[in-house]
């Protein structure tokens, strides 16, 4: 289990975490794997700990792929998009296409000059263009707002300049709103802990709120969820007690703290994961605290009464350290752990939202399969789709299937 230390320091060995380990040693920049071409991949027995878990693809094996698929795939006409951190053509990420029988094609590197580096947020899809972040890169080195035509044909819409007045490092995945675009930024602002934004899709931005002030959310990584106009997010620090919040915030900027994160073994602390909402309940996960520290799902509702449903076990039996969002799927929460499972490679897992919970799958590891999936999952017709974004046959993620 790893705590957090919320600051430039923790996020950044976060991040080199991240990217350390395919061919690469512990540069934040990749060389092309040497492994040979790209396969689609069958799931071992090893692996295989339900008969309907299959493996769709291995990143990193062919020269110019991506490495190290950190963000949740999206479904656009039954093909399926997303972002790696790190790999491509410039070593600072993709944009790759993939279909549901395993077909992978890279259709953007990130790199070069004034182009963003690093995506680590998921695409939306708006009217047929896709829409993203990356954490670093662009004009200022401060990560951009981009958009990428499912062709392959990209444009940087903003570049970040940081500082007091504008947001930097953007983690999270943008959500539409009656067609302007809305997002977080983990650092810059006013206080510099990081911002709320909206951009057109033509990418006039404006910085809508900075937080950091006295007992203000500080240094959010999830995205927004709207709900019924109102727009709602967590944060990894800030509040009442400095374990993170539950906030509110209207599409003009003024932002309320539902709720202060208390930590220890009552309550969780450090929320990674956007929300969801569900009959008019929000659910959310926290990277640690709960009983036994390893992390929590927990209900909120949109005044701020919150209830901790599990508390994560850890160790061969059960998931740790949740960083994903929850879906809904039928009523049942369906969701991911970093860590933790029979084989210490994290898990997939269902929990009731009365909080009964089962893992369903838990992957391999290092040692062959999947590794630590940051990613949401996603439904496509009767199956799930998500990443983990180490492990596979070149050690630099896969992408995944299962039925729940």
């Amino acid at each position: 289990m790893r705590t957090l230390d919320v600051n430039r320091y923790a996020l950044s060995v976060i991040v080199a975490a991240m990217l350390a380990g395919c061919g690469a040693g512990s540069n934040t920049r990749f060389s092309p794997s040497p492994a040979g071409p790209s396969t689609t991949l069958r799931m071992t027995t090893a692996e295989r700990t339900r008969p309907d878990v299959g493996l769709l693809y291995s990143f990193g094996g062919a020269s110019g792929d991506g490495h190290y698929p950190d963000a949740s795939l999206i479904n656009v006409n039954g093909t399926l998009y997303g972002t790696t951190l790190g790999g491509g053509a410039n070593g600072d990420g993709t944009v790759f296409a993939i279909t549901t029988s395993g077909t992978e094609t890279v259709l953007h590197s990130f790199g070069g000059s004034g182009d963003g580096a690093n995506p680590l947020a998921s695409l939306i899809n708006v009217k047929g263009t896709l829409y993203g972040t990356t954490v670093s890169g662009g004009a200022n080195g401060d990560g951009t707002v981009f958009a990428i035509a499912t062709s392959g044909a990209e444009t940087v819409l903003y570049s970040f300049k940081g500082g007091s007045r504008d947001g930097e490092n953007p983690y999270a995945s943008l959500i539409n709103v009656n067609g302007k675009l809305y997002g977080t930024t983990l650092y810059g602002g006013k206080y510099g802990n990081g911002t709320v934004f909206a951009i057109t899709t033509s990418g006039k931005e404006t910085v809508l709120h900075g937080f950091g002030r006295s007992g203000d959310s500080a240094n959010p990584l999830a995205s927004l969820i709207n709900a019924n106009g109102t727009l709602y997010g967590t944060t990894l620090g800030g509040g009442a007690n400095g374990d993170g919040t539950v906030f509110a915030i209207t599409t003009s900027g003024s932002e309320t703290v539902l709720y202060s994160f208390k930590g220890g073994s009552g309550d969780g602390e450090n929320p990674y994961a956007s929300l969801i909402k569900v009959n008019g309940t929000l659910y959310g996960m926290t990277w640690i605290g709960g009983a036994n520290g390893d992390g929590t799902v927990f209900a909120i509702t949109t005044s701020g009464s919150e209830t901790v449903l599990y508390s994560f076990k850890g160790g061969s039996g059960d998931g740790e350290n949740p960083y994903a969002s929850l879906i809904n799927v039928d009523g049942k929460l369906y969701g991911t752990t970093t860590e933790g499972g029979a084989n210490g490679g994290g898990t997939v897992f269902a929990i009731s939202t009365s909080g009964t919970e089962t893992v369903l799958h838990s992957f391999k590891g290092r040692q062959g399969g999947g590794d630590k999936p940051y990613a949401s999952l996603i439904k496509v017709n009767r199956r799930l789709y998500g990443t983990t974004y180490a492990g596979g046959a070149n050690g630099c993620g896969i992408a995944f299937s299962l039925t729940p």
